[in-house]
């Protein structure tokens, strides 16, 4: 759909996918709009009157959350995300303090490991 579209409608001169009728810049206002419609081009009746993508941030923070829990170090999500690193922290803290369990094994398992490579020497 998105290299059908680019075909269609070709992007701006900065690059920009989505404009405004004139070339210039979709306003804030205008975006949730525009969004709306896309979902309901796009998603079975059923799934447009769900929470699924209600607004455009929900995709993205999706993706980051889905970087952050599959074990991305979050210098990376930071930057793949466009973010500081503060940022990422303060908007995915949860997300991150969840994988601390994750690191706590994997530290653990790492001393167990070294423990053992200890004793056989």
């Amino acid at each position: 759909m998105l290299r059908d579209h680019i075909e269609t409608y070709g992007t701006a001169e900065d690059g920009r996918l989505f404009r405004a009728h004139r070339g210039g810049h979709v306003l804030s206002k205008e975006y949730g709009e525009i969004w709306q419609a896309a979902r309901f081009s796009v998603m079975s009746p059923k799934e447009f009157k769900t929470p699924l993508a209600e607004k455009a941030y929900s995709a993205r923070s999706a993706g980051v959350s889905l970087w952050l829990e599959s074990g991305v170090p979050p210098t990376e999500v930071a930057r793949r995300a466009g973010h500081s690193i503060a940022v990422l922290f303060r908007f995915y803290a949860k997300v991150i303090q969840r994988n601390q369990q994750r690191s706590n094994e994997q530290i653990q398992q790492a001393l167990e490991a070294a423990e053992e490579d200890a004793e056989e020497r």
